[in-house]
């Protein structure tokens, strides 16, 4: 950009082009806006193409001739630095034009610019030399079309700058950063003036020329202030942006130096300093022989970074605690202060103000922006739980009648399964879409989970909350598009309202859930109110799933009673089943049909079984001494079967008690082996090679039997007790069943047990069969380990 007011006088100072006022995109992606895939850029090459090798060398070449005439020729050397800047800004438009066409879209803009901006400096440069080589208009005439041609290479460049993807996209933030710009040159202008320009002005001696040239250094400020500012904001710094940033560094401090022998009256044209601006735009010329930025993902993308530095927020106010101690300084005792001071600083005083007003507008924007973060769920646009709940509580706090609706997507997560996140994404926004609707104005519905929705209703008289749980229910009902790719959504409804029995809006959500969970179990797709009933129970079961809890951890409260299982042909017992009881400090003696629901459903049953497989090995023992060989049978819940540690925890509990393996039988329903998969059969192997033995308990009652009797290491079966129970009324089929199932067992050389024999009837059926044991209260009820003792004595 060429000085033109900087030009008069006796030693006239050069024509300077300034270097591009741009910063170059740091990455090849484009920005992250939806519905858009960023360009691939090219890989990078290991060379430069030839042309471009050329032009470096080229001017380095240049630069090293301009050099060796401004130091060892004195003649002609205003003329060669015009020639030489010229030439250099020149060649470096021509790189930066050749760049745009082997580089991204994202990036072709910027190097157009850069190459505009360029040639006018080249022109305005070569305008001087013209005049000096051939003559022509007048000097006046030359500056002002200089000057026009650098605020012209200015402007473009600028506009390069907030033209990169790196840049702000909207209005506001262009606006912001060449405001930060202008601050921190408008805050230097009376640091330079301190610096440069005291020692030869003051009252009546004021120079305007080099007055009116901190413009130039203050431009150069300016642009550099942009190109920190969004340079490596949240990407790592390409390479060409810290050349371009050292081009502006060379520029300021080729205009600062300018300045400082032009106020001085010591410039001669052709001084050494003029090499500053030619290095400057050969530092174009290198930065063009980089490749596009690799596309950058994860921590470094700008769509995932929010956090900026510190430093580059103050960056911009940084330099006006300069400008203010230099304004100090510049006032003299007699309260003189210097024009150019005074202007300067009220010009930064109105840049500040209009700066602190964009702040604020954009603090409150982003408050409005971050209360629909807070409150407002990204993926339906309903309200979030935080929502939710201030709006019931603000609700109950003004005493209208409120009920509240608790829904539940039944077999969502299947359909993340079959169709992934994205599908069940969909699924939801357009579900939500199909609530709100059905819920009109007169009631909020919200987003509280991952597949949980929630509505207030409030003076529920005109509406109330079954007819909009109905509504909901309805609205579920599947589209076409659904019903054809086999997505049938449907939910559960919990409906409270408040009353005297709430203490408050938790109490409230409680009573919601619990009707829901029993709308669950009533079928799914259906409603329920939560009543007093209703309540108690879901109270009664939390109370006893607590004490369930404290019991296994505790100890001293459960215990184990044995039903023998005996020789049908000797009548011996030949071994016993371990069932667990609990002895409830209130509520007394419990059987497992009232806490081993509970227990799978807590995962208590796993604690459970450990402690139950301790102590049957414990008293297997112990019996070994009366009844030696006879073993001891524990139930096995599916979830532990799944476990790792499965093996180790038998081994444990038998080695510990001393019971040898072969003693210790573990039972296992056919539905926990139809659900189990490859890993539990192996499982089941390492307990077999551990010599503990796999009985499959009731039998007959899966539905993949004898599919899965091939592939179980099993060693007893069990028929079950529902098939020896139809033997006391003669029935065929019953007596056919289980003698098939005999005989299918001795073909797998399985132990065949009867269980459930109660009377003689069904002893003398079994027996004919050929089982060889049974299992019942005709041999004896569950009891203690002394009853059990008795049992083995007796026999």
């Amino acid at each position: 950009m060429a000085r033109p007011l900087l030009r008069q006088g006796r030693k006239e100072g050069p024509a300077i082009a300034s270097p591009p006022r741009v910063v170059a995109d740091r990455t090849g992606t484009s920005e992250c806006r939806p519905g858009t895939i960023p360009a691939a850029p090219p890989r990078p090459t290991a060379r430069a193409p030839l042309w471009h090798r050329a032009a470096i060398a080229g001017g380095v070449v240049l630069l090293l001739f301009e050099a060796l005439w401004l130091f060892l020729v004195p003649a002609g050397r205003g003329t060669v630095s015009d020639i030489a800047g010229g030439l250099a800004a020149g060649l470096a438009a021509v790189c930066c034009a050749g760049v745009s066409r082997r580089h991204p879209v994202e990036l072709r803009r910027f190097w157009r610019l850069t190459a505009v901006s360029l040639a006018l400096s080249a022109v305005g440069q070569s305008s001087w030399a013209l005049v000096r080589l051939v003559g022509g208009p007048d000097r006046v005439s030359v500056s002002l079309l200089v000057g026009t041609l650098s605020l012209g290479a200015m402007l473009t460049g600028t506009a390069a700058l907030l033209s990169c993807h790196g840049a702000p996209r909207t209005a506001v933030g262009r606006v912001r950063a060449v405001l930060d710009g202008a601050i921190v040159g408008l805050a230097l202008v009376p640091v330079a003036w301190i610096v440069v320009l005291r020692d030869v002005s003051g009252p009546g001696r004021e120079q305007p020329m080099p007055a009116v040239g901190l413009i130039y250094p203050m431009l150069d400020l300016i642009q550099l202030t942009v190109l920190v500012s969004i340079a490596g904001a949240y990407r790592p710094m390409w390479r060409p942006l810290t050349l371009i940033g050292a081009s502006l560094g060379f520029c300021v401090l080729a205009d600062t130096s300018h300045l400082w022998l032009v106020a001085r009256d010591a410039y001669v044209h052709g001084h050494p300093t003029d090499l500053y601006w030619t290095l400057s735009y050969l530092l174009v010329v290198l930065a063009t022989r980089y490749p596009p930025p690799v596309p950058v993902t994860g921590v470094n993308d700008p769509c995932a970074q929010t956090v900026v530095p510190w430093w580059r927020l103050t960056l911009p106010y940084l330099p006006v605690g300069a400008a203010i101690v230099a304004i100090m300084v510049a006032r003299q005792p007699a309260g003189y202060v210097p024009t150019l001071i005074s202007v300067t600083g009220m010009a930064l005083l109105g840049t500040l103000a209009v700066r602190q007003g964009l702040a604020a507008y954009e603090n409150s924007r982003l408050a409005g922006r971050l209360r629909e973060l807070a409150y407002v769920d990204q993926l339906t646009g309903l309200p979030n739980r935080l929502m939710f709940n201030l709006m019931l509580q603000r609700a109950i706090r003004d005493r209208h009648r409120v009920a509240v609706l608790l829904l539940d997507l039944d077999g969502f997560k299947q359909v993340n399964d079959r169709f992934g996140h994205a599908s069940g994404d969909a699924l939801l926004t357009s579900i939500a879409a199909r609530m709100l609707a059905a819920v009109g104005t007169n009631a909020m519905i919200a987003r509280v989970g991952g597949d949980e929705f929630a509505v207030i209703v409030c003076g529920h008289e005109a509406n109330p909350p079954e007819q909009i749980a109905q509504r909901l229910l309805t609205a579920l009902h599947p589209s076409a598009d659904e019903e054809e790719v086999g997505v049938h959504p449907s939910a559960s409804i919990g409906i409270a309202e408040y009353g005297p029995q709430h203490a408050g809006q938790a109490d409230l959500l409680r009573d919601a859930d619990i009707a829901m969970y029993a709308a669950k179990a009533a079928g799914k797709s259906a409603y329920r109110i939560c009543t007093p009933a209703l309540r108690d129970e879901a109270v009664t079961r939390a109370e006893l799933i607590a004490d369930l809890r404290r019991a296994i951890d505790e100890g001293g409260q459960l215990e184990l009673a044995f039903q023998p299982i005996v020789d049908l042909s000797t009548g011996r017992v030949r071994g016993a089943e371990a069932l667990v009881r609990w002895r409830h400090p209130v509520r007394g003696l419990l059987s497992p049909a009232v806490f081993l629901p509970l227990a799978e459903e807590t995962g208590l049953v796993v604690a459970m079984d450990r402690w139950v497989m301790r102590q049957a090995c414990r008293a297997a023992a112990d019996w070994q001494d009366i009844a030696p060989g006879a073993s001891v049978a524990v139930n096995i819940a599916p979830a532990h079967l799944r476990r790792a540690d499965l093996t180790a925890t038998v081994a444990e509990a038998a080695t510990s008690a001393g019971l040898a393996p072969h003693a210790l039988t573990l039972e296992l329903t056919e539905t926990a082996l139809i659900d189990g998969t490859d890993v539990v059969l192996d499982r089941l192997r390492e307990l077999r090679d551990l010599g503990v033995r796999i009985a499959i308990d009731d039998f007959g009652t899966g539905y993949s039997s004898l599919s899965y009797l091939h592939r179980i290491p099993a060693t007893d079966l069990k028929i079950d007790r529902s098939f020896v129970a139809r033997l006391d009324d003669a029935n065929p089929q019953a007596y056919a069943t289980v003698e098939m199932v005999s005989r299918l067992a001795a073909a797998f050389d399985l132990v065949v047990v009867a269980e459930g024999v109660e009377t003689d009837r069904q002893h003398a059926a079994v027996a004919a069969v050929g089982c060889p044991r049974g299992q019942g209260y005709r041999y004896g009820r569950p009891g203690s380990l002394a009853e059990l003792r008795r049992a083995m004595q007796a026999r």
